[in-house]
């Protein structure tokens, strides 16, 4: 239930819910490059930790904002934080503080599969009713679907037709009216059943649902026959890549070196108490800090998580549905001050993305929903500032 998809959900919290929040010193840390070299270019980071303080500075409804920079050409691995973790205390931000990444969960649930594809495990043009189990056939059935007509290909680029049930105010209304209810998948996939009809025909028209995502999260579970958190932590490599405060918040145990947790504001509302479970079943559902987004975008594309090399190719795939311009499989594709970029958004207003022509990945988190557009100009800013640096 995450980016730019989310405005209507994003509407009606914010007029259920008007929480105060109480006035913060600005504070910033950085975590300075880790690598010797003979040219650390610390001009870069001054330049990025100057636009993550100017934003708390700006902003007062923005609690806090996290960057992180993997820029090997560059000598640069760097994390910069400006604000406080919780409005109402004050406690400054860290540098290993995590974020809800809400959708940018879907490109570890779309990179899962195709690990699971990679290993003969299922095939992309699989239909739903080879892999899931009767109850949900008969539900998809009976919102009006042929579910032996959509494969695992219309999921992950949101070919479906699937309803979503992210962007109903209906769910907004619920999630307010009761945040601490705890939502399973199949209650979801009713209540995308129950609330609307289909957008198309399987393969017709791209429509981004969270309904598709949390049934290949099922999917997954079902062909790997663990729980989707491991299957996420082994077929993904964590241990491999470091990623050591990356987790699917409550689904499975905290670390044990894992930072706090940031509040994250839709507008004034405080969504921190809110049970994860609204946003958890493969769509969304990960915490992580800011660095371990970036070291898992990368590795996407330089190796890591792939066992073949053509693996990134078809999860680049466009899907050729109507009105598909930019999403892949679990990734979107844009292009910033001429770089392609290949990355996703969240809701809560997090951006994970890597630049091929300069091997860069960059993921950040501005703690405001209601400034998606700060976070669109941080991202850019950003990547001006290390795409020069990149041609000196």
């Amino acid at each position: 239930m995450a980016g730019t998809c989310r405005r209507v959900l994003g509407l009606v919290l914010a007029a259920l819910l008007a929480v105060s929040v109480a006035p913060r010193s600005i504070q910033s840390q950085q975590l300075a490059t880790t690598r010797p070299t003979p040219n650390p270019l610390a001009s870069v980071t001054q330049e990025l930790q100057a636009l993550l303080d100017r934003i708390v500075a700006e902003h007062t409804d923005v609690p806090s904002v996290a960057l992180h920079v993997e820029a090997p050409r560059l000598h640069v691995s760097w994390t910069g934080v400006a604000g406080v973790l919780d409005p109402k205390t004050a406690q400054p931000i860290q540098a290993n503080t995590v974020f809800r990444m809400a959708s940018n969960t879907k490109t570890y649930t779309a990179a899962t599969i195709l690990r699971l594809w990679e290993m003969g495990r299922l095939h992309l043009d699989d239909v739903l009713t080879k892999h899931l189990p009767p109850d949900y056939v008969s539900v998809l059935r009976a919102g009006g679907y042929a579910p032996e007509q959509i494969t695992l290909r219309h999921l992950l680029s949101h070919s479906s037709g699937l309803y979503d049930w992210g962007t109903d105010s209906a769910y907004g209304a619920r999630v307010f009216a009761e945040p601490k209810h705890r939502w399973s998948r199949m209650e979801q996939v009713r209540f995308a059943m129950d609330h609307g009809k289909p957008y198309g025909k399987p393969g017709e028209v791209y429509h981004y649902t969270d309904t598709g995502y949390i049934l290949l999260g099922e999917i997954i579970e079902r062909v790997s026959g663990v729980p989707m958190a491991n299957a996420f932590r082994s077929l993904l490599h964590y241990d491999k890549l470091g990623l050591r405060s990356t987790w699917l918040e409550t689904l499975e145990p905290t670390p044990h070196d894992a930072g706090e947790r940031a509040h994250q504001l839709q507008g004034p509302a405080d969504s921190y108490e809110f049970d994860p479970s609204l946003d958890l079943w493969g769509g969304g559902g990960n915490l992580a800090t800011v660095h371990d987004m970036a070291i898992f975008t990368r590795a996407l594309f330089v190796g890591g998580v792939y066992s073949k090399p053509h693996t990134i190719d078809t999860m680049l795939t466009k899907f050729p549905a109507r009105d598909n311009k930019d999403y892949r499989f679990g990734i979107h594709a844009s292009s910033i001050d001429g770089l392609q970029a290949f990355g996703h958004t969240g809701y809560w207003n997090t951006f994970a993305d890597y630049f091929p022509d300069i091997d860069v990945a960059v993921a950040g988190a501005v703690a405001q929903n209601a400034q998606y557009r700060v976070a669109t100009q941080l991202l850019h800013d950003a990547v001006v500032i290390l795409h020069r640096a990149s041609v000196r």
